[in-house]
């Protein structure tokens, strides 16, 4: 690629992120998260947010204006307007807004990846599936290109026909998953359509841990069910979550040991109880470990900023 074609392409993609910054801006009029079509959010921030503990779902996530960090284990990863986010499995992060004001608000668009659509585009593409079952991270940054850019901000503009949404909106997305099927970041895609979900092993795996994260863990027994070594276990979950599964487990807790106390207004005792806690003192160490405070304080500064 020559420098003038370089040039031309830099030059596109300013444009395009203008008018993207503009479109989510006049759509997100306050902060929070807008649902633009079935599948399509956008979100908008005005001030620096940190720590938010959550469960990303398969997303391509790209950002107009500002930057964020999610932390995924021992793992960090940055982006900004010239990089997209990608994550192919349900999985417990922290993130934090980083650069964000009321001039500059933070905003951001994330399209939801269905594991069903992936392997459609693959097939008409005459894609083969990924052969490394059980090793690609399940979340990784790259740089965003001109066409992907152009494809994310034809989707926004369907806000403005909604007559032609229902016709144009699935030709759009399957555009955008053939581009990153095609991107540095077609692998770990690949495994999202691998049946019906991520890499057959750690897919399992993960969805186990998640219907009985309140239940002792035994990885003995989850290892032998996958057909893997304990020691190759441990190696392929946290090859694809950066995470062990005990760490995997414990954040499902303790993220719904918070929820329960949040919106159902159980106390600590009772949240720790119900999400396989038998040890108080235990469950209110760890809740201090990852969300900076004792349940009690937590909570009561969350309400207040809530109120």
């Amino acid at each position: 690629m020559n420098n003038n074609t370089n040039a031309q392409q830099t030059q596109r993609m300013l444009i395009y992120r203008e008018e993207l910054v503009e479109r989510i801006a006049q759509l997100c009029h306050d902060d929070g998260q807008l649902e633009l079509l079935e599948g399509v959010h956008l979100i908008r921030a005005s001030m620096p947010v940190g720590l938010i503990h959550g469960v990303f779902k398969p997303s391509f996530c790209v950002i107009a204006q500002g930057s964020k960090e999610i932390q995924l284990g021992d793992s960090r990863y940055r982006y900004d307007p010239f990089h997209y986010l990608i994550t192919t499995i349900e999985l417990p992060y922290v993130s934090q807004i980083l650069e964000a004001s009321k001039e500059q608000p933070y905003l951001g668009f994330i399209l939801g990846l269905s594991p069903a659509l992936v392997s459609a585009v693959m097939a008409e593409a005459g894609l083969d599936l990924a052969s490394d079952h059980c090793k690609t991270r399940a979340m990784n940054v790259s740089p965003l290109d001109v066409d992907l850019q152009d494809a994310i901000l034809r989707l926004v503009r369907l806000a403005d026909a909604p007559g032609e949404a229902p016709l144009f909106k699935p030709l759009i997305m399957r555009e955008i998953i053939y581009r990153l099927l095609m991107g540095s970041q077609g692998a770990r895609l690949r495994h999202l359509a691998m049946q019906g979900g991520y890499s057959s092993c750690i897919a399992r795996a993960v969805e186990s841990l998640r219907r009985n994260f309140n239940q002792p863990l035994c990885i003995k027994d989850l290892a032998q069910e996958l057909g893997l070594s304990i020691s190759g276990f441990h190696h392929h979950f946290k090859s694809v979550t950066a995470m062990s599964p005990l760490q995997f487990q414990k954040q499902l807790r303790l993220q719904e040991a918070r929820r329960l106390m949040l919106n159902e207004d159980l106390d600590a005792a009772g949240a720790a109880y119900r999400v396989g806690y038998r040890d108080a003192s235990h469950f209110n160490r760890e809740y201090k470990n990852l969300f900076g405070l004792p349940p009690i304080q937590d909570i009561r500064l969350l309400r207040e900023k809530n109120a």
